[in-house]
């Protein structure tokens, strides 16, 4: 028995090694731009039916009354923090194995990749605790009105149940984003989503439990994604390895998991806290206006979830050529990443402000307020999409390369910096018109400063670029000289003997 495990896992580690040199082979040497539109297709596709299934599931809910609905916006800020915790911990483990699989310093990714599995599902676990304890006066700070809660409270207490399959599924997809293999992620996650679309209704109608059958359907889809992703690694198809052996007892390995993880922490955790300003300020107007922002919110979300999948296709190929030293790919793939984020956020943006008014009738919402406010947020937050990739894209960009700090001011700027200041002050001289344009104001706020952060970061590069260039004609003084510029070595001839 001894000998078939240990034949077993002599395999399973070779293949990961045989795994991690196409990989590697891959990643360094495609054209760069179909590269990133083949690993950001499968996240755009998982991204969205996440997304969609968040939106039909307001869709269902939506027939049992304004409140309701209101109630989906309220404890949707619990799933973006539990989502938070896992996206922490996955982009703070994928910034660094990315690098280490382009540096090719395997055994490293292996064990950092472990432990963040084993990290995630431990936060989930002490979130949910917490959580269910204090869930009552949890969500009214958060918004919830007295009409609202106890629908809140009854689509919360599933959810949170599931939390640590929940933060853990989005670490092992973040972590098969790092070694280019999108497509598995999307496969983990569409089926969950499906489902969940599937079951929805069966829950809340067939089976009458009402808006806790959404919290049900949102509970078993998660649970299922979890351990679709999870069976992948065990069967040893990818690059990376985990297993409980590997999961590391050193707090220098969970200090660079939250150091690397803390801008998506702070931008998802900022997210749910502007989602609650947004509800408790939405609030003074009524149910419709909770409902309202709540139903735009959803919307956007499936709007932008195309582009951020795009830039986490990007993100893999960034990591990879920056551990490989390609500075002429990473150049090229931050180009490429900007330019086809934006033209996609135009479009889709265009096609929002033309139909706004058919995307909100979408909720058959019988309330006449909702649909006047809702068509009027969203307008706003179409005219303003084609300025979100470059607050997106750069963010990302510095937390790829490990500078935590930067990374962490730029993921704080929309829904820190500009947004809470924002919901808290137009208000008072707009009136509900404020509450509806705080958001588009700090996506303009946000692209300005960003744009400067996008220069530097392409200065640099090319610096790089054309020092690496100089030092390979120092040692080979003989080679061609390539005129293109950025100068990458495995661009250049090799030294004729």
């Amino acid at each position: 028995m001894e000998s078939t495990a240990h034949d077993h896992t002599k395999r399973t580690a070779e293949s990961a090694r045989n795994t991690a040199a196409r990989t590697f082979e891959r990643m360094t040497t495609e054209p760069v731009a179909g590269l990133i539109v083949r690993l950001g297709i499968p996240t755009v596709l998982s991204m969205l039916v996440t997304a969609l299934y968040n939106t039909v599931s307001t869709f269902y809910v939506s027939y049992l009354g304004t409140s309701a609905v209101g109630a989906m916006g309220v404890a949707f800020a619990l799933q973006m923090v539990i989502q938070a915790l896992g996206i922490m911990v996955g982009q703070g483990c994928a910034s660094q194995t990315s690098r280490l699989l382009g540096a090719k310093e395997y055994a490293k990714a292996h064990e950092t990749a472990s432990s963040a599995l084993f990290t995630s599902l431990l936060l989930g676990f002490l979130f949910s605790v917490v959580s269910l304890y204090t869930l009552t006066s949890l969500l009214s700070v958060m918004g919830a009105t007295d009409t609202i809660l106890p629908y809140a409270i009854a689509y919360a207490k599933p959810v949170l149940y599931a939390a640590p399959f929940m933060a853990a599924s989005f670490t092992l997809n973040n972590i098969l984003r790092s070694e280019g293999m999108a497509f598995v992620g999307m496969i983990g996650l569409g089926i969950g989503g499906i489902l969940n679309m599937a079951v929805a209704p069966l829950f809340i109608f067939t089976f009458d439990l009402g808006i806790s059958g959404a919290g049900w359907a949102t509970a078993l889809s998660q649970t299922v994604s979890f351990a679709i992703l999870l069976s992948f690694f065990a069967g040893g198809r990818g690059s990376i390895r985990l297993s409980p052996l590997l999961v590391s007892r050193s707090l220098r390995t969970y200090g660079t998991l939250f150091r690397l993880g803390m801008p998506s922490l702070s931008r998802n955790i900022l997210g749910a806290v502007a989602a609650s300003a947004l509800n408790l300020m939405a609030g003074v107007y009524g149910d419709a206006a909770v409902a309202a922002m709540s139903i735009v919110g959803r919307v956007m979300m499936v709007t932008s979830a195309a582009m951020i999948g795009i830039g986490q296709g990007y993100q893999p190929v960034l990591g990879y050529n920056w551990g490989a030293k390609r500075y002429d790919r990473v150049l090229k793939a931050a180009d490429a990443t900007l330019a086809m984020s934006t033209a996609l956020m135009t479009a889709l943006g265009l096609l929002g402000f033309v139909f706004a008014e058919e995307v909100v009738a979408f909720f058959r919402t019988e309330d006449p307020a909702v649909v006047q406010i809702g068509v009027e947020a969203l307008l706003l937050q179409c005219l303003v999409a084609p300025f979100m990739p470059v607050s997106v894209v750069s963010n990302m960009t510095y937390q790829v390369l490990g500078r935590a700090g930067i990374a962490t001011f730029l993921a704080c700027l929309r829904q820190g910096i500009f947004f809470l200041p924002l919901i808290l002050i137009l208000p008072r001289f707009f009136g509900l018109y404020g509450i509806e344009s705080a958001q588009p104001a700090a996506e303009l706020l946000s692209f300005i400063v960003c744009i400067g952060f996008v220069v530097r970061f392409r200065r640099e590069v090319v610096h790089l670029a054309s020092d690496t260039g100089a030092k390979f004609h120092a040692r080979n003084p003989n080679a061609q000289r390539i005129t293109t510029s950025p100068i990458c070595p495995e661009n250049l001839p090799e030294k004729k003997k």
